[in-house]
């Protein structure tokens, strides 16, 4: 599970979108949760404003109805106690990964490169680089339908064509 802030265009109600303090962004955050495989089961939009916790919440919410067996999700340390006695509520281990402290720079962190490696595929994606979109649900359906495509492409194999190391 992990959530991401992002910037908002201009024709986005001031209404569904907020300051992010820590990123320095006004937007829209968006959580999700993934299997093992980075494969999305469950997406939340919310202002940017919000905390991971109460994204979290929701989160935990939409993956026990949808899979009620789920048994354990691994987190970042921007979720807090709030999320773990709420996910031991539902029956499901939250636990958090600590990243290295005497480790400089990017390295990869037990089980969570998988969510960010989803977060990453969504940003391939022009639509998602920004929300464009006026409702949350509207934002929430884009990166279904990217998280659909990138589920195709991996299954069928298929490469995008590009212009990279064709002379």
């Amino acid at each position: 599970m992990d959530a991401q802030s992002v910037k908002t265009s201009t024709n986005v109600p001031l209404t569904s979108q907020g300051p992010d303090a820590a990123k320095k962004i006004v937007g829209r955050k968006r959580g999700i949760v993934t299997d093992t495989l980075g494969i999305i089961l469950a997406v939340s939009i919310a202002a940017a404003g919000l905390s991971d916790n109460a994204i979290g919440k929701e989160l935990l919410d939409q993956t026990k109805s949808a899979y009620p067996t789920i048994s354990k999700t691994w987190v970042d340390t921007g979720f807090k106690n709030a999320l773990i006695e709420h996910g031991a509520t539902l029956g499901i281990d939250v636990e958090v990964v600590s990243r290295k402290a005497e480790t400089r720079g990017f390295h990869v962190v037990k089980r969570r490169w998988v969510v960010e490696r989803s977060l990453g595929w969504l940003m391939l994606y022009r639509r998602l680089t920004r929300d464009y979109e006026t409702l949350p649900a509207s934002s929430q359906a884009m990166i279904q339908i990217a998280s659909i495509n990138n589920l195709t492409k991996r299954i069928t194999d298929e490469t995008t064509p590009t212009w990279r190391g064709t002379y």
